[in-house]
């Protein structure tokens, strides 16, 4: 029989939990769900003898920008060992996330694929892995931006997940996606997906902008409206 988690009722019109009567599993479906969309990391590295890995992850974020860092959350194997990603970046040093647009989402996928070990996962995907200039791990030629890292700090979280840190010391822009007089990214030519609940994915191209306020503003009751961003509307 399926377990039920028994949700507490002590907010009206809510439903709410205890994060220590849920199990892993019960925690990661309430988190991936309601956190969202998220961003996706396409992660290339090597290994010891030069081979490229390539794994998706949908725990990430920009978490800094002086020093610029990023973050990823690696879950560990099934069976208890770290991911390829975990152990590469471990002893290179160093890794590079990829950002994943439309046009390379079923490439991607592709990637998630739990080959062993050493299979090269970008051949398999169809996707060209280019020389990094600072780091010893590629960047995917077909991506819309890729972001060089250089290992900064591994926190190691309970029994099955390491959340690494990366700090960014090379860009790869393509060049359509940014207006290198100001370094506005043009977020239709990025054309990025993000991740949702279960297999879920959502494109970001419905896309708008809403002002922050000021405070003069709020005090004058002058509430920031949404505006649609045309995909002619530069920055």
């Amino acid at each position: 029989m399926t377990r039920q988690p028994k949700p507490h009722t002590q907010s009206p019109g809510m439903v709410c939990y205890d994060f220590k009567e849920l199990s892993p599993r019960e925690r990661y479906k309430l988190l991936i769900g309601a956190v969202v969309p998220r961003p996706i990391a396409l992660v290339t590295t090597i290994d010891r003898e030069g081979r490229i890995n390539a794994a998706p992850f949908s725990f990430f974020n920009c978490l800094s920008a002086d020093p610029a860092i990023l973050a990823i959350g690696v879950e560990y194997r099934p069976s208890g060992p770290q991911k390829d990603t975990g152990r590469n970046v471990r002893e290179t040093q160093a890794f590079t996330i990829n950002i994943v647009s439309d046009h390379i989402l079923e490439a991607m996928n592709v990637c998630a694929v739990p080959f062993e070990p050493g299979i090269d996962e970008l051949q398999k995907a169809g996707l060209t892995a280019s020389n990094g200039i600072k780091v010893p791990s590629p960047f995917i030629l077909e991506a819309p931006a890729a972001f060089e890292c250089r290992h900064h700090t591994t926190l190691s979280i309970g029994n099955s997940r390491e959340i690494i840190l990366g700090e960014v010391v090379y860009a790869h822009m393509r060049a359509d996606t940014i207006d290198t007089t100001n370094l506005h990214i043009d977020p239709f030519a990025l054309d990025a997906v993000g991740r949702m609940g279960g297999q879920g994915y959502v494109s970001t191209r419905d896309y708008f902008d809403l002002p922050t306020m000021s405070v003069d503003q709020w005090n004058k009751g002058e509430l920031a409206q949404r505006t649609p961003r045309r995909q002619d509307q530069s920055e």
